[in-house]
């Protein structure tokens, strides 16, 4: 690496300097991490503590190590989150957090973050010691994972690089909940702990790996009739997968696409997970499905916070409706949950896709939306928080704009070709 900025680098070519403290051990492996992602986009890295730095970002010396900075060939100086999010916007995949950092409020939390990150590891004696480790290992398989993942995009037929994606979020955000959870709870027994990160789709650690049956809630033994309906719904997208959309592919391949999609989210979401589930709960582990009957909701606020994707609500709720909501108030908030739900869908739709970027995420900023005009008194008055019109509204809402979350690129060059390789077309 650079230990010094000439005016050689500048003609040859370099668009900026990310400047990083080189006595920290994480700052050290993410500069490694990274370093060859930003060379090919003409960013050199230089440790703060090389010779000529302070003159050349016109810092003191004191307040050199505070926080990274980027220096562009024009001259200009970011530092800490500033930084991050224009580094971030010479990338085709780091727009979005660009995006995010012009939005009213935003560089505040973002600010606010990387004051959280940096207030819990000090530098000192050519090391970085972290107040409270767990904290951050928790959430840096979370970070990492996805970037992993996105290294085996070229290589990966569309459909296996929608998986890896898929894959890595979900790991990164199981062992996020699992180390919060064991760090409070302690004594956890590994066969637990290993049911919970591969055997569980949900996100509820605390309640999964709770040693004493009634120190959350007692799991019921499920009856016959719980058995029999995830089995009916499981052999119900088996149908669709192996079935249905052999018939109408030839015909209708878009339509066979959604067949298939919906098919496998019979399949796995509403079957199996749900079969998952009731095997844990006769097992005396309190595992709640994570579908609960969507088409019952009344309301958008009960469809996504309670019935659709119970582990996705659990995640956001706790790791960004909670910390958010006293900062930029509940409606900030609850957007911020939708937007950050709109680009993982991104990542797991249209990034595979190599294509319909910003529909999901227009989808979901629209539920956002219509769930904060429903709470709105026109909301209230027209009576779109509970009953028929609730329904017919949230209906409406979350199924008729389907297409920008599930959308045509993504049929095409995924689904389909997903669907041809297990044999169902």
């Amino acid at each position: 690496m650079n230990t010094v900025i000439t005016d050689k680098d500048a003609r040859e070519g370099w668009r900026g300097w990310m400047f990083y403290d080189a006595e920290c051990s994480l700052c050290v492996a993410l500069a490694a991490r990274f370093a060859g992602m930003l060379r090919r986009q003409r960013i050199d890295l230089v440790p703060l503590q090389a010779a000529g730095v302070p003159e050349r970002l016109a810092i003191r010396p004191p307040d050199l190590l505070k926080e990274m900075r980027f220096l562009t060939q024009a001259g200009e100086v970011f530092a800490g989150a500033e930084a991050v999010a224009q580094v971030a916007r010479q990338f085709w995949w780091g727009w979005p957090l660009f995006a995010w950092s012009r939005a009213p409020g935003a560089m505040a939390v973002l600010r606010r973050l990387y004051r959280w990150i940096a207030q819990r590891r000090s530098c000192a004696g050519g090391a970085c010691q972290r107040r409270r480790p767990l904290q951050l290992q928790a959430w840096l398989p979370l970070a990492l994972l996805p970037l992993l993942a996105l290294n085996f995009k070229p290589v990966l037929p569309a459909w296996g690089f929608m998986w890896a994606m898929a894959a890595a979020i979900f790991l990164g955000a199981k062992w996020l909940t699992w180390r919060e959870a064991s760090a409070t709870a302690g004594g956890i027994r590994l066969s637990r702990s290993l049911a919970y990160l591969l055997a569980w789709p949900g996100m509820d650690a605390e309640r999964f790996l709770a040693q004493c049956p009634g120190s959350i809630d007692h799991a019921r033994k499920p009856v016959a009739a719980n058995w029999c309906f995830a089995i009916a719904k499981t052999f119900f997208g088996i149908w669709l997968v192996w079935g249905v959309v052999r018939f109408v592919d030839g015909k209708h391949p878009l339509f066979a696409g959604w067949t298939g999609l919906v098919g496998l989210c019979f399949l796995l979401h509403f079957g199996f997970f749900h079969l998952l589930a009731l095997m844990w709960r006769q097992l005396g582990i309190n595992a709640q499905p994570i579908m609960r009957a969507p088409i019952l909701a009344t309301s958008l606020a009960e469809f996504w916070g309670k019935r659709w994707n119970a582990a996705f609500h659990q995640l956001a709720h706790t790791y960004v409706f909670q910390p958010l909501r006293g900062i930029i108030g509940s409606n900030g908030a609850t957007l911020w949950v939708f937007f950050l739900s709109g680009l993982i869908h991104e990542a797991v739709i249209s990034l595979p896709a190599n294509g319909g970027y910003g529909l999901p995420t227009a989808y979901f900023l629209l539920q956002g939306f219509g769930l904060l005009f429903q709470r709105s008194k026109p909301g209230r008055w027209l009576e779109l928080g509970g009953g028929l019109r609730g329904w017919l509204f949230t209906l409406v809402c979350a199924a008729a704009p389907a297409f920008w979350l599930f959308h045509p690129p993504f049929i095409n060059n995924v689904i389909l070709p997903f669907l041809h390789e297990i044999g169902a077309t």
